[in-house]
């Protein structure tokens, strides 16, 4: 079952959603940064989150980054998104393992820690990107992408994530869904919501049963007739290149090159996302300085 998102409508009530499927995405992610299974359950929520906000946004060349800070072992967690929902990230310490918190529960809550702040910020293409902030309510992330949603845009959010993790630490399945509520909703719609959310349960396990990521909504807003808008293919993406780095090497000004020239001779640059090196010799770093 290949990656994507959907995003649908409901008919006959104002309410909006996305859902994602993303085993590979995830496990991509655990490749690259070789997580122990706790940091792979929280990079892979917090992928999920950002592709869905991502792949909601209108501007084509629009971004969406997440950061989540806590106060637990693993430091601070970074992901980014494009506008279709292709996604990468990184977690500060991939190699945090924790006892479980529960039968093939992961301690994700107490792996990110309280206190802490969930950041998201929105390139839109205009002058200064949209910042918004909020404290992290529970470190499990959907929670926290729930609260982030009702504090910064006052619009309503059932969120749901879930990794599950194999005993050989590689992802068997991964995914999740956004739900809004739309102005002019009653407390019927949020009832009918309410519902479905209980009836469908962890979102793993409706994964694990063979639900892709239409299906999941279907289950979940059972009660309402739906519109799908888009369904598209999505994956991990890194958009480094020698080309950027080489110019944020150039960004450094004359005097920060030389001094990197005489004291170190040469230059090793790693992209935080995907792990790929970058190398230049001494003489191609003179070049650079030549060219300024």
């Amino acid at each position: 079952m290949a990656d994507s998102i959907i995003r649908v409508l409901a008919k006959d009530a104002p309410v909006k959603a996305s859902a994602i499927t993303a085993r590979d995405m995830v496990e991509r992610a655990r490749q690259i940064h070789r997580t122990l299974p706790v940091a792979t359950a929280a990079l892979g929520r917090a992928l999920m989150a950002c592709s869905m906000m991502g792949n909601q946004l209108k501007e084509e060349k629009g971004s969406v980054t997440l950061q989540i800070k806590g106060a637990g072992p693993l430091g601070r967690i970074t992901v980014v998104s494009d506008s279709s929902g292709n996604a990468r990230g990184y977690v500060q310490n991939p190699q945090v393992d924790l006892p479980l918190k529960g039968p093939a529960k992961l301690d994700v809550g107490s792996a990110v820690g309280l206190p802490g702040a969930l950041t998201v910020i929105k390139d839109l293409q205009m002058k200064e990107p949209y910042v918004g902030t909020v404290p992290l309510v529970s470190g499990e992330i959907a929670e926290d992408v729930t609260s982030y949603f009702a504090e910064s845009e006052q619009i309503p959010t059932a969120c749901a994530l879930g990794v599950l993790v194999e005993v050989d630490q590689s992802v068997l399945c991964a995914g999740g869904y956004l739900i809004q509520l739309l102005p002019g909703a009653d407390d019927g719609v949020i009832s009918a919501i309410e519902q479905g959310i209980q009836t469908v349960g962890p979102v793993t396990e409706a994964l694990r049963s063979g639900a892709d990521a239409r299906a999941l909504l279907e289950q979940v807003l059972g009660a309402f007739e739906l519109e799908v808008l888009a369904q598209e293919p999505v994956e991990y993406r890194c958009y480094c290149s020698r080309d950027r780095v080489t110019r944020a090497l150039i960004s450094m000004g004359r005097e920060e090159l030389e001094a990197l020239i005489r004291e170190q001779g040469k230059a090793e640059l790693t992209c935080q996302f995907c792990d790929q090196a970058y190398h230049y010799s001494r003489e191609a770093l003179e070049a650079l300085l030549a060219s300024l």
